[in-house]
């Protein structure tokens, strides 16, 4: 199945409501931006899916914050994996403790052949250390949650050869094509679950059930 990131989430009853509708991940924003959360709201929400079957990974989600402080942030608020969204290095990537994911931006011109090449060089520099690929749409002076979708065909290509996270302007009413088209590893939404800039619970559980259709469309 699609493995489903519903990100941003920044407030308990929203953070109970994506493990209710039976998604795999959320994102925490640690980053400068609307949604970003403190640490101390981190661990309330942390705790409050202790015990939760099945319970949804934690993300956090980092931009250019120096890796010691990410390690430490993670260790204390229980993260479950770490979500890189700036413009570290695959040396850096190297430093960080927890399961990785590494977000790349796509352009609106692009075809997928520098994604590949840089991959492939990330690879080769972490050698062992597994990391799971996300692709988001490029806007300029962002680093994702812009709701900007890019051609999918270039995911497509990418995820044939990586594990492949999809992001960017998806929504309940999008992503199926967006599954059929790129058929990633799994999709990340934050805007579009969202109604005047706050998570909307009824959007979050469309989501989940539009991809788990697709899922099923699918096979």
């Amino acid at each position: 199945m699609t493995k489903i990131k519903i990100c941003g989430i920044s407030q308990v009853d929203h953070a109970l409501a994506v493990a209710e509708a039976g998604a795999d991940f959320m994102g925490l924003v640690f980053a400068l931006s609307k949604r970003r959360v403190s640490p101390d709201t981190a661990q309330q929400i942390v705790r409050a899916l202790d015990g939760l079957q099945p319970r949804p990974l934690v993300v956090g989600v980092f931009v250019n914050t120096p890796a010691s402080e990410v390690n430490q942030l993670a260790a204390s608020c229980g993260l479950d994996w770490i979500q890189l969204s700036g413009d570290e290095s695959w040396e850096y990537c190297k430093e960080i403790e927890r399961p990785l994911i590494k977000a790349m931006r796509v352009s609106g011109a692009e075809d997928a052949g520098r994604i590949l090449t840089e991959l492939s060089r990330g690879r080769r520099i972490l050698d062992s250390k597994a990391f799971t690929c996300l692709l988001d749409s490029e806007v300029e002076g962002a680093y994702g949650g812009t709701g900007h979708a890019f051609d999918w065909k270039v995911a497509g290509k990418v995820s044939r050869q990586y594990p492949l996270i999809l992001a960017g302007g998806l929504s309940p009413e999008s992503v199926k094509q967006a599954i059929r088209t790129a058929r990633p590893w799994g999709v990340d939404v934050s805007s579009g679950v969202e109604t005047d800039d706050k998570k909307d619970i009824a959007k979050i559980k469309a989501f989940v059930r539009a991809v788990r259709r697709a899922d099923e469309e699918i096979k």
